[in-house]
């Protein structure tokens, strides 16, 4: 049952932290491979190998937030709340106040990713496994190739509850059910779509038959995805409801043979078998509840139209990881009697993280840019705070903290009437995700006819910027003289 408890949200979390009691050298170790993950993913925005999807965005949504600005982002043109719900990065916009710095977010994601481990061997000391098969249990979390290559794929705010998820598994099994609520009520401020972990929570103690436990869960989920879905987000989408529903799963409204052969089903088996592959040789028969958690999210994963829900380079796997060694701790690590535990596990995890995980990406892909890095400097440097600016989606992290920013999309208007452009930063030989050559060579020729002054460096990457406005006549300025051309006040 869900029983009703005297003592304050306060008080729980100080008798948790004396029940678990984690060593100090797993915090030290933590907080250690967090800082050493944070510097790849600074090293890997330094290289210009981020994005505008999703490193800029959250970056401008952030950074709006911080100024008092309203949060809606001039590349999709949606408000912060109305994307997926995540008001968590309220939080992040006090921390831009003091420093507006993209790295808050960069080190935020690898410091969370990395503190996972201490929910985890949390759970490990709960089902009784000794403290070397503790230390396993977080070294298969570290080595989980899903882990590495979130971190390294910009950033996403449910990378910032993954230690909440660990603790709300900890707090269920530990008869805490303030302190449990309150972690899935922090999860759903991430991200919406972790509300498919929480109705799969929902149905593995359904199946366990703690009914008030289950009905908690399930009316929070649908609770709070009825709140967006039915209110939030037609209130700030003028009238329209979840972006991603349609674009997700249009592909499964035709006939029910037309949505068999839509799906893909030899991607679906290989992102299940890459999925499993580092903890599956742990699991056991009681190891399938919690693995049934993940079964709503898998299911989206599979029937999703987009391919990148089944990878293990995106973030959408990335609960799932924390349910596998959960799984691991379940199963196979509790039958390790002897003192040195299952060292074998170890050794197939890193087999797999040598094999799944992207540290190779810096001495080859992320390298590409190189020769950009001086020019991109130098260009950025002539833009000013107010510009707004049409730039490459690897250059929009490096200047998404303004009011205005976009990349010139292959689908969008070819045209610098299109927006309030003051400052273009383009380079057709290297166009970026989302764009083509011929749209950026036609922007920047639209610049030059317009008598637009131009920079171009050895790179290809070339500045645009237009005339500077004359000095007003004694008279006043005349309507249209203002200064730059749709420039953001």
């Amino acid at each position: 049952r869900l029983p009703a408890e005297g003592t304050g949200c306060s008080r729980q979390l100080a008798a948790v932290a004396m029940r678990m009691k984690p060593p100090r050298q797993l915090w030290s170790l933590a907080i250690g491979l967090g800082l050493i993950g944070w510097g790849c993913s600074a090293l890997r925005h330094g290289l210009l190998q981020s994005n505008a999807y999703d490193l800029g965005l959250f970056d401008q949504w952030v950074w709006l937030i911080s100024q008092g600005l309203p949060p809606i982002s001039s590349m999709e043109h949606v408000h912060v709340l109305a994307d997926h719900g995540a008001w968590l990065l309220y939080g992040a916009g006090v921390l831009y106040r003091m420093v507006p710095s993209v790295q808050w977010l960069l080190g935020g994601q690898a410091l969370a990713l990395s503190l996972t481990a201490i929910p985890l061997w949390a759970l490990a000391q709960q089902a009784g496994l000794r403290p070397r098969n503790c230390w396993l249990a977080c070294g298969l979390w570290w080595l989980q190739p899903v882990v590495f290559n979130t971190l390294l794929f910009d950033v996403h705010p449910e990378t910032w509850v993954m230690p909440a998820f660990g603790f709300a598994l900890w707090a269920e099994r530990d008869n805490r059910p303030r302190l449990w609520l309150l972690l899935l009520m922090l999860m759903l401020g991430a991200r919406d779509g972790l509300v498919l972990v929480i109705g799969g929570m929902a149905l593995d103690l359904a199946l366990r038959r703690r009914w008030r436990w289950s009905a908690a869960a399930l009316g929070l989920a649908a609770g709070w995805l009825l709140l967006l879905s039915r209110w939030l987000y037609p209130l700030l989408r003028n009238g329209d409801g979840p972006k991603a529903a349609g674009r997700m799963f249009g592909h499964l409204l035709g006939s029910p043979l037309n949505v068999i052969q839509q799906l893909d089903w030899g991607g679906g088996l290989i992102y299940l078998l890459l999925l499993a592959l580092p903890c599956s040789l742990l699991w056991r028969r009681r190891s399938m509840p919690v693995l049934l958690i993940g079964l709503p999210l898998v299911l989206v994963n599979l029937l999703s139209a987009s391919p990148s829900y089944r990878t293990l380079i995106h973030h959408y796997s990335l609960p799932l990881a924390v349910l596998a060694v959960v799984a691991a701790i379940d199963g196979g690590l509790q039958d390790a009697a002897g003192r040195r535990g299952p060292a074998w596990a170890l050794i197939w995890a890193s087999a797999c993280w040598l094999a799944l995980a992207k540290p190779w990406f810096f001495s080859g892909p992320y390298l590409q840019r190189l020769a950009q890095l001086d020019q991109a400097r130098a260009a950025i440097t002539r833009i000013q705070p107010d510009d707004a600016v049409l730039t490459t989606s690897f250059l929009v992290p490096q200047l998404s903290q303004r009011s205005t920013i976009a990349f010139p999309k292959r689908s969008s208007n070819h045209s610098l009437d299109s927006g309030p452009w003051t400052a273009l930063l383009l380079n057709p030989e290297d166009p970026g995700w989302g764009s083509k050559r011929s749209v950026q060579r036609d922007l920047l020729n639209q610049a030059r006819d317009r008598n637009w002054s131009c920079q171009r460096w050895s790179s290809g990457l070339t500045l645009c910027q237009p005339p500077a406005a004359e000095p007003p006549s004694p008279r006043g300025n005349a309507p249209g003289d203002s200064g730059r051309s749709g420039a953001t006040p």
